[in-house]
């Protein structure tokens, strides 16, 4: 046997990312006692052992749970005296001597047997991962999920779908997969398709560079066969106006298709995506996403069948491959209690504004601008950074575009020092601004300092790998749970190196109800069936239709003597005062429960918890440069 003695590290619920106070620590992982490996490379058996005073059974329960995470299909405990068997095809149960304990053979042909795996299905399966010095291997989340997928693919099912949460490597899951399919020779040309220019050369030039020498980005509206790997954009197929680029090849001519993000690929891109794969058909598909488009219009279970294998964001964090976080939501008095003008009252232009409305925090921003709320939300946001760090690379979510503007100007003049030491420190990264999306790489790359505090709508929702983000800040309505899953992920990776262990959210929009809904770590169900040859529809991923302060956005008509507000137009006021009312912190304890308090309660404890006496804390204090 090819045996691992004190496995990888087997993290459950209770031993995953700790967050107390304002440090992160990591409690012992769980490890098996032993894994025993088929071909040196497939993990097939867990052996728990006991003390030979103990019942044979005794590690038996321990033993399955390992297996359970593991997707090992037989779990063995041990007392020395003999070995008690599970065997998850058949689920019984035997007492075997030691003498009589299988063979790797016997095992492996076991598992063939009770899967009905073939001949040319234990090639694919068979097949080792990729690997090189200095590279990482398969977490076993990863493993299980290219296992899955190699062995339904050599089973000839034709659509796939993977559910992994942002952050936990789908597109390394990606490359080890078609590395395997290429190698036994069942897939030869792929074509990896996505909606961002980002995500595609990201991709290319991380996970996906071993493909170097057969990978090519299709450009310029051209594709050249001479390839093995394509790497492709949705819009650079298709124009949405007849003109497809795809249609160059014949519909054989792929043998695998991988939509990245396939949620919003079915959502966001009015179906591009699934013009270029009923065209190339005859290719297995699969779906990689995070948060798989679930609602009323739209279904992507529909189209690519169940999730294969989800690895959730709940599981990650306590499994300890995510980094937790701490909400603070900053509750400010007219967000409360509504904003409702006093008689008299003028905007910006002059016009006077009708008391008999009351805007209420999600039209603020949206149908009237309150610059004091603005400036309140900045200084709040600098306040967190001076008794942290300054240097905390930040995302401040916002409504859209013109808000995040007026968002960046707010920073910018709470935190002039930090400008003149460069004026980067700040910046807006939108689809519409090229200054600030060519500084986007500069913001992610883990040994640049600047830009540290971004601004952005939607830009930055998806895709964009910041593995050092330790603030994210939501002053957006945010309704659609897909868009919310995206957004926390943008600070769910760890980066242990760069003290990068846990992330905080300052929510000042009430955002972070979300967590609270059963749909943010629950199954996705599948709610509406699309047939095959039905289109699938569009949604708004902001509507403000679902949010119960809103009231009807499509007209707003606000008589003034000889002026009428034009429906499309913000009103802009000025001279209102803002306030924080109080602000709530959450966060999830050694147990796993998410505990919530005063933000006053949590700092007095976790102060005691990290300083055992006075002294102690006015002592550190003193001997620290940055206060925190």
């Amino acid at each position: 046997w090819a045996v691992t003695r004190t496995a990888a590290s087997i993290r459950t619920t209770a031993n995953g990312a700790i967050l107390t106070g304002n440090m992160s620590t990591r409690a012992k992982g769980e490890k098996a006692d032993y894994i025993l490996y088929y071909n040196n490379s497939k993990p097939i058996a867990v052996v728990e052992a006991k003390k030979n005073t103990l019942p044979v059974g005794e590690g038996m329960q321990q033993a399955m749970n390992y297996a359970k995470i593991l997707d090992i299909p037989f779990a063995y405990s041990t007392n020395g005296k003999a070995f008690l068997e599970h065997d998850f095809i058949t689920g019984k149960e035997q007492e075997i001597s030691m003498d009589e304990f299988p063979s790797p053979e016997d095992l492996w042909y076991r598992y063939k047997v009770g899967k009905n795996i073939t001949e040319d299905e234990e090639k694919i399966i068979n097949e080792p991962y990729y690997y090189a010095p200095g590279t990482n291997k398969p977490r076993y989340y990863q493993r299980i999920a290219i296992n899955r997928t190699c062995e339904a693919i050599a089973r000839n099912q034709k659509r796939i779908l993977l559910v992994m949460a942002t952050g936990t490597g789908k597109t390394f899951t990606a490359f080890q997969i078609i590395h395997r399919l290429r190698q036994s020779g069942l897939k030869r040309k792929i074509l990896y398709l996505a909606d961002r220019n980002m995500l595609i050369d990201q991709t290319m030039s991380q996970d996906f560079q071993p493909f170097n020498n057969v990978m090519t980005k299709i450009e310029n509206r051209k594709m050249d066969s001479s390839f093995e790997i394509y790497m492709a954009l949705y819009q650079q197929l298709t124009d949405g106006q007849g003109t497809d680029i795809f249609t160059q090849f014949q519909r054989d001519f792929f043998d695998l298709i991988i939509v990245d993000e396939c949620h919003r690929g079915s959502a966001a891109d009015d179906s591009n995506w699934k013009k270029i794969l009923e065209y190339y058909s005859s290719a297995t598909q699969i779906g990689l996403t995070a948060t798989p488009k679930e609602t009323k219009e739209i279904s992507n279970i529909t189209y690519f069948g169940e999730p294969i294998y989800t690895y959730s964001l709940k599981q990650g964090i306590d499994d300890g491959f995510l980094a937790p976080y701490k909400v603070i939501r900053v509750n400010l008095d007219k967000d409360l209690v509504g904003y409702r003008p006093e008689v008299g009252k003028t905007d910006v232009n002059g016009n006077i504004l009708d008391n008999d409305e009351t805007y209420y925090q999600s039209d603020f921003d949206k149908k009237i601008i309150i610059d004091e709320r603005t400036q309140t939300v900045a200084k709040r946001v600098t306040e967190f950074l001076k008794n942290t760090d300054r240097y905390n690379k930040t995302i401040v979510f916002c409504i859209d575009i013109e808000h995040a503007e007026r968002m960046r100007q707010a920073l910018v003049n709470e935190n002039s020092d930090m400008m003149l030491e460069n004026p980067n420190y700040i910046m807006r990264i939108t689809g519409d601004n090229q200054i600030g999306k060519d500084q986007l790489e500069n913001f992610i790359d883990v040994e640049e300092k600047y830009p540290t505090i971004v601004t952005t709508s939607k830009l930055l929702t998806t895709g964009a790998d910041c593995k050092t983000c330790k603030l994210i800040v939501l002053d957006s309505n945010i309704n659609s749970m897909t868009e919310f899953k995206q957004i926390i992920g943008r600070g769910t990776r760890i980066r242990d190196d760069y003290g990068k262990t846990y992330f905080t959210i300052l929510d000042f929009r009430n955002a972070s109800r979300l967590f609270s809904d059963p749909d943010f770590d629950g199954e996705p169900i599948s709610i509406k069936e699309v047939k095959q040859d039905e289109p699938m529809p569009t949604e708004n991923e902001n509507d403000s239709k679902n949010d119960i302060n809103s009231k009807n956005n499509n007209e707003i008509n606000i008589n003034h003597p000889g002026k009428t507000v034009n429906t499309n137009t913000k009103i802009r006021v000025n001279g209102v005062e803002i306030n924080i009312y109080n602000e709530i912190c959450s966060y999830y304890d050694k147990d796993g429960k998410q505990v919530t308090e005063s933000l006053k309660d949590f700092s007095k404890r976790s102060i005691l918890n990290e300083y055992a006496s006075l002294n102690d804390f006015i002592n550190k204090w003193n001997s620290t440069d940055r206060k925190q």
